[in-house]
């Protein structure tokens, strides 16, 4: 039977890998976000986008033509507020609305080339400045690395009560077999793509 001290320590021990954890999970996060993020957008956008901004402007780049309300439903808020952050897209020339020709009551939004530009500008600094940071580590490390990020996040989600919706956890970088698309009833990325790719099967048969 362990010592009464050994048990003490061992709880420490716990208590400190707990807390340990805490700390860089919240250290990643917040490099994530300020640096790959925000600083990287600041640097390759000349136009005064927040974050939510510019991954709606990913999100009507993602499969070609959107309709107003797909994207509400994609992010996750009101047609409002959706209606805003595309109004202000739009005044900057990096979206293009126009009228659907298979529903003119449908509005479409699509990336402008000036939209397009700016997202594979952001990529292209984002590869280029992770790249001496990745090539510290062996591929398999960050492999590994990858894979213990996906186990605890499924596992931290797994406390939120499943449904169907918005996700917009993976910031538009999209996996077929993503985990969390699973949790959440299937990627809503994924359902638009594939109604999209049915869509165009039909018209093909007519």
């Amino acid at each position: 039977m362990p010592a009464e001290g050994s048990r003490q320590g061992a709880k420490g021990d716990g208590a400190g890998r707990h807390l340990r954890f805490l700390r860089y999970s919240h250290i990643f996060a917040s490099v994530v976000h300020e640096i790959l993020e925000m600083k990287f957008l600041g640097e390759v956008s000349p136009y005064p986008l927040t974050l939510s901004q510019f991954h709606l402007l990913k999100v009507i780049g993602l499969n070609g033509d959107h309709q107003m309300g797909e994207v509400a439903n994609l992010l996750g808020v009101s047609p409002p507020a959706a209606t805003k952050n595309i109004d202000k897209l739009e005044r900057l020339g990096l979206i293009v609305r126009s009228p659907s020709k298979g529903d003119r009551r449908a509005t479409l939004l699509s990336p402008s080339p000036k939209g397009r530009r700016l997202v594979r500008k952001y990529e292209g600094l984002k590869a280029e400045r992770l790249a001496p940071v990745l090539n510290e580590f062996a591929p398999e490390e960050v492999d590994r690395l990858s894979g213990l990020l996906e186990r605890f996040s499924v596992s931290i989600l797994n406390m939120e009560q499943p449904g169907h919706g918005y996700c917009l956890r993976c910031s538009v970088y999209i996996e077929s077999a993503c985990p969390v698309g699973r949790m959440r009833g299937g990627c809503p990325y994924q359902r638009v793509r594939g109604a999209r790719a049915g869509e165009a099967a039909a018209k093909e048969m007519e």
